[in-house]
């Protein structure tokens, strides 16, 4: 199929279930089709345009696109049209890629919910009277209803890996630094990176490839050598040490997830593997020092905001965000002094595995209409995640079930940073192995 023909059934489907589930908050139909165009007329001239010639993605909308609104979700800005790609925009046209749109995502990446104040409450895929995750929940929702190939998202403390598991998709937080987050808007710039979202690994690998490099006008942005067998098809996992956390990450969690997790680590032992029981120092506590850091440079990014154009947020954001004004200079400085203990620990650790294995989520997506707050509602689903974030490692969650409540459930994969190759080996067994990934929702 022509990528024109491709385009055009995924703007018919956009038309006919975007308004049920606002995963795009913006289509940009004219653009799209110029770049459809284009690759047709290159495949037709013999040319190949790059890793993601023709391949129809989605951009998180609070991911600069030149000429196009990004507004982050937020009335703060609704009005704003960004004169330049941002960077991993850039290298994904350069690689042939077709910006569809903008996904709709959490206000101001915020929360788990993916209550766009522009676009509307974005809609789980599985069922719509549930919450998709957060924040880049337009994203997932789109790759999960087939209203694009593939999605960037970006993720502070789960932000890519919850609405992966929520939705049934897979989603991969990148080391910190190894993508640039320049022209995105962050939460915190040393939590922040930029992620793929597809549904199977292969593709999330291809997007991987064509988004990294270093970025010399990228202040968080490192220099990580790519693995030359990352998109290699045949490797296992014959040898691989996948670690499984006897504390904190089996703790209070749906038995179905636990188990569908643990199937996992037996499919994978079954592989070849060696799965061992491990434990991590400090995962306890490593999400309110997370919390301490993420609230309190939130505040900062939109101190002015937050006083001068206070009803420009949603009251529940605004609540949240401004919490971080009661953190002090010592708090913060204690999360610091935590977050290189954690570092250090970790790095112990992934010298006796090199992958840790547990759920992303402690339960399948929750009621959009729970009564949770929104700050209550983050913290339980991002329980798992916020470790991750902290330290700056990479990510991959993977669908692995489906709840008894026909929710999707996922199984998060982390590495020592700039080893997503051993990640992506991984999910590709996991994914060789089992169809988890091939479902799709009754919308879809």
């Amino acid at each position: 199929m022509s990528a024109t023909s491709a385009l055009q059934r995924t703007l018919d489907r956009i038309a006919a279930v975007n308004p049920a589930y606002h995963a795009y908050v913006t289509v940009d139909a004219e653009g799209a089709a110029r770049a459809a165009e284009a690759a047709d007329a290159a495949r037709k001239q013999d040319r190949w345009l790059g890793l993601l010639h023709g391949v129809l993605i989605a951009v998180k909308d609070n991911i600069d696109t030149a000429g196009l609104r990004t507004a982050s979700g937020s009335r703060l800005f609704a009005d704003r049209v960004p004169a330049e790609d941002a960077t991993v925009v850039r290298k994904l046209r350069d690689a042939g890629a077709i910006i569809v749109g903008k996904a709709a995502l959490m206000e101001l990446c915020f929360g788990v919910r993916s209550t766009d104040m522009i676009g509307g409450q974005v809609r789980n895929p599985w069922n719509p009277a549930h919450v998709p995750g957060g924040s880049s929940g337009g994203s997932a929702a789109a790759v999960a209803l087939g209203l694009c190939e593939a999605a960037l998202g970006t993720d502070t403390g789960g932000s890519v890996r919850v609405p992966a598991a929520y939705c049934g998709i897979t989603g991969l937080r990148t080391t910190h630094g190894r993508v640039s987050n320049r022209g995105a808007l962050a939460v915190s710039a040393s939590f922040d990176t930029i992620g793929p979202m597809a549904r199977s690994v292969d593709d999330v690998a291809r997007l991987f490839v064509a988004m990294s490099g270093y970025d010399p006008q990228e202040p968080t942005s490192v220099a990580y050598p790519l693995a030359a067998d990352i998109l290699a098809l045949s490797a296992g996992v014959a040898g691989l040490r996948i670690g499984v956390p006897r504390n904190f990450y089996f703790d209070d969690i749906d038995p179905e997830i636990a188990q569908a997790v643990r199937n996992v680590a037996q499919t994978l032992g079954e592989a070849g593997a060696i799965i061992t029981e491990v434990d991590v120092p400090g995962a306890e506590v490593a999400h309110r020092y997370s919390t301490d850091i993420i609230l309190s440079d939130a505040c900062e990014l939109h101190a002015n905001a937050l006083d001068e154009r206070a009803n420009d947020f949603s009251p529940q954001v605004r609540q949240r965000m401004i919490k971080g004004r009661e953190r002090t200079g010592v708090q913060y400085a204690a999360a610091e002094r935590f977050r290189a203990e954690w570092r250090r620990n970790l790095r112990g650790l992934f010298g006796q595995i090199d992958i840790l294995l547990f759920p992303t989520t402690p339960f399948t997506a929750p009621h959009i209409e729970d009564g949770a707050h929104l700050e209550d509602s983050t913290r339980h689903a991002t329980r798992f995640c916020y470790g991750g974030g902290l330290a700056g490692l990479p990510g991959l969650s993977v669908p692995c079930g489906i709840s008894q409540a026909g929710l999707p459930i996922g199984a998060l994969m982390e590495a020592a940073w700039g080893n997503e190759a051993v990640l992506l080996r991984a999910g590709r067994a996991w994914q060789r192995a089992t169809d988890w990934h091939l479902r799709r929702p009754p919308a879809a």
